[in-house]
């Protein structure tokens, strides 16, 4: 903005001196000045102008002059009309808007308007602003004015508060004042766009909490702990938006010491896809109580996901530990592969067998089985983990593998390593779900505590009393009350009486104490799983298994791989805390 050019110049006064002296105190009009320009070039009375005005005129250094008046190529302005006045300091006056006109290096006040006073309050001209006009440097715009007075280039800053409680934004301009220039600086009043933004702020960070205690609330409140694993879970909502999405984990204890552990991913983000993921969670525990191998729990899966919404797909990774075995079983509906890190150190990628993702349909899922031993960790996840835009979903496997390698520590311990690593942030455009579990190593004191022993029986008559001679024996040896003793024995006495009966060779009593219960189990080689019925008094049979359910705290039975079945009870030990 030159307001050299705007403002009149005082006849025989240097143009920035009338400009500087224009916002000290009233400005004379453009009119004003022309007329005096006017008179001063009039001759004299009695003296004739030259009759030939393209003619030749002599002038005080004797020469002929073919240019411009340099007085009118000067003051020309083509947005200036020279028949309007423009009283420079009475317009600005008028502003409604604060602004302020400072000169030379220091700022020094040339000019502060009434609303520019009402706001800050009034200002003496003449004062450096940094003094004069301390707003200003509370405001951060000091270093501004100098770039603008260096640069010559307007700088604009936004919704900066004022001690008036209302937010201005306050746009620093060059203008042509005194000899070093100067800044004219005008705030406009952005109060209202200011509190809108805010309020529209306060309800799309309500929105997003609401939606990330919906997705936290379709997630398990608490993670069940198994006897013989230590299991850690960890969910971080991605993005700032309130699209929920629907990454899902679970632990589900099966008994008799086994552990169900599922992850899961729904495709898209949503109200939607949160809704098709709780249903999906809440499915898996269902089908999980049913102790069914990992792959038949993901074909009821993709049927049950190809009914809620065939437009909706999901991967899933299942696996399930027992602890008899040492060993995890696994399945995975195009799931990214589970990675497992054993004792000394080395991790290895499961990667079969990957079956495609949920609600495609028309596929048969096939399990797997690997050892996992004590020492042993595993992770599974979700892919906001390991994708990055612009990088292979292999190279995010293998960072994780990487970090996964060196993160020690307890399960909650080394998601949140393996998520600080991957460089998740609060700012991360995806979700992320982690879930860790650790078959750990057991001093002797802990490893007195968990503690098996089996009994291979051949039937005939002779097999009931082995296993009842047996089970007393063992649970002696582990010391257990009299009481427990004794249900112990009565409850593999009444499972090998059902497996004689109703199963078939070979046949194979467990007994197995944790440190919080006392697990019995018989297989044998019958697939036919045995069911609670009530018998009539007549009855000769039909009676074990509803014995078996009194006395126990929980029971239950499951087909094994290669045709067979096992069928267990537990007992909480005094003073576990266990149902």
């Amino acid at each position: 903005m030159n307001f050299t050019r705007w403002s009149p110049r005082l006849p025989g006064s240097p143009r920035r001196t009338a400009a500087a002296r224009g916002f000290r105190g009233a400005v004379p009009s453009a009119r004003a000045g022309r007329q005096g320009r006017r008179a001063a070039a009039e001759p004299p009375p009695g003296v004739e102008p030259d009759a030939d005005p393209g003619g030749p005129v002599s002038g005080p250094a004797g020469g002929d002059d073919t240019g411009p008046e340099p007085d009118k190529e000067r003051d020309a302005d083509p947005g200036v009309d020279p028949g309007v006045e423009l009283p420079v300091s009475a317009t600005l006056g008028r502003l409604p808007a604060p602004v302020a006109v400072v000169h030379g290096p220091e700022h020094r006040i040339a000019y502060v308007n009434d609303a520019y006073a009402a706001v800050f309050g009034a200002r003496s001209p003449g004062g450096p602003a940094r003094d004069a006009l301390p707003e200003l440097a509370e405001l951060g715009l000091l270093p501004l004015m100098d770039q603008v007075l260096r640069s010559g280039t307007p700088r604009t800053v936004k919704a900066r508060r004022a001690p008036d409680a209302r937010s201005y934004t306050f746009t620093c301009s060059p203008i042509d004042v005194g000899e070093s220039g100067g800044v004219l600086v005008s705030a406009a009043d952005v109060t209202d766009q200011v509190e809108a933004a805010e309020r529209l702020r306060a309800g799309e960070r309500m929105q997003r909490e609401a939606a990330v205690a919906l997705q936290r609330s379709l997630l398990p409140e608490k993670l069940e702990h198994p006897d013989d694993l230590r299991v850690a879970a960890k969910y971080q909502p991605g993005g700032i938006d309130a699209a929920v999405g629907g990454d899902w984990y679970d632990v589900i204890t099966l008994g008799a010491g086994r552990t169900a552990m599922v992850i899961g991913d729904v495709m898209g983000r949503g109200v939607r896809a949160a809704a098709v993921m709780g249903q999906l969670r809440t499915a898996v525990r269902a089908y999980a109580r049913l102790d069914l191998p990992p792959h038949e729990v993901l074909q009821l899966l993709d049927g049950l996901a190809a009914e809620i919404d065939p437009n909706q797909i999901a991967t899933c990774a299942y696996a399930v530990h027992d602890p008899h075995e040492g060993r995890l079983v696994h399945a995975s509906a195009g799931h990214l592969p589970i990675l497992i890190r054993d004792a000394d150190g080395t991790v290895r990628r499961v990667d079969e067998p990957t079956g495609p993702p949920l609600g495609t349909g028309g596929w048969v899922h096939s399990s797997a089985e690997l050892p996992f031993p004590p020492g042993s960790t595993a992770v599974l996840y979700t892919d906001g983990l390991i994708e990055r835009r612009g990088q292979d979903i292999e190279e995010g496997v293998n960072a994780l593998a990487s970090a996964f390698a060196g993160a020690t520590g307890a399960p909650g311990v080394v998601c949140d390593r393996l998520i600080r690593s991957l460089g998740v942030t609060a700012e991360h455009d995806d979700d992320v779900a982690v879930l860790v579990l650790e078959h750990p190593l057991r001093d002797d004191g802990e490893a007195e505590l968990f503690r098996g022993a089996a009994l291979d029986l051949l039937g005939g008559v002779e097999a009931a009393p082995r296993a009842r001679a047996f089970a007393d024996g063992v649970l002696a040896s582990w010391r257990f009350p009299a009481e427990l003793r004794e249900l112990g024995v009565l409850a593999a006495s009444e499972l090998v009486a059902n497996s004689l009966q109703h199963g078939s060779p070979p046949m194979r009593l467990r007994l197995r104490r944790t440190d919080r219960r006392l697990i019995v189990e018989v297989t044998d080689g019958d697939d036919r799983l045995p069911r609670r019925r009530r018998a009539e008094p007549g009855d000769e049979n039909g009676r074990g298994i509803s014995i078996v359910a009194t006395i126990a705290s929980g029971w239950g039975s499951r087909r094994t791989p290669g045709g067979g079945k096992a069928v267990w009870c537990e007992f909480a030990l005094p003073g576990s805390g266990s149902n």
